[in-house]
């Protein structure tokens, strides 16, 4: 409980494990490997960070929308191994942003989920990382993560 402890310290909440909304799932465990589906930015009221970084949003709001969509990928993983202490890695991060062709500051949005994640997790939280700029992402949210997570047998 020791990652569900700091959360806590930081004023954060798991929210509730996100729902497919097509034929895929949240979550695929093949052996000591979790592969996370992409997950987006919900709000603490459920509704979607939505909006393009550059113009409709800040870098610095997409930093909070990695953020919170950092929280839901560690609901999934928590729904999936049943405890975030199970953690042993985390590997790999593909963070997109919904961002105008001009934007350039990819990485400092994404930071939001590496941050956060390094500190719950310490040295395992840091990871491998793609950090890209979309055209467009689903429902318009500003930030989309997948990620992968080495985690106990």
């Amino acid at each position: 409980m020791k990652v569900e402890r700091k959360l806590k310290e930081l004023g954060l909440e798991l929210p509730d494990a996100p729902k497919p909304v097509a034929n895929y799932v949240t979550a695929v465990r093949s052996g000591n490997l979790v592969f996370l589906s992409g997950h987006g930015p919900v709000k603490e009221d459920g509704t979607l960070m939505t909006g393009k970084v550059g113009t409709d949003r800040t870098w610095e709001q997409g930093y909070e929308a990695a953020k919170r969509v950092t929280l839901g990928l560690l609901s999934s993983l928590k729904a999936e191994i049943g405890g975030l202490d199970k953690v042993r890695r985390v590997v790999k991060l593909l963070g997109m942003v919904n961002c105008t062709p001009d934007f350039e500051d990819q990485p400092k949005v994404i930071n939001g989920a590496s941050d956060l994640l390094v500190e719950l997790f310490g040295e395992k939280g840091k990871h491998a990382r793609s950090a890209v700029g979309m055209n467009s992402l689903p429902s318009n949210i500003s930030v989309e993560i997948e990620m992968i997570v080495e985690v106990e047998d």
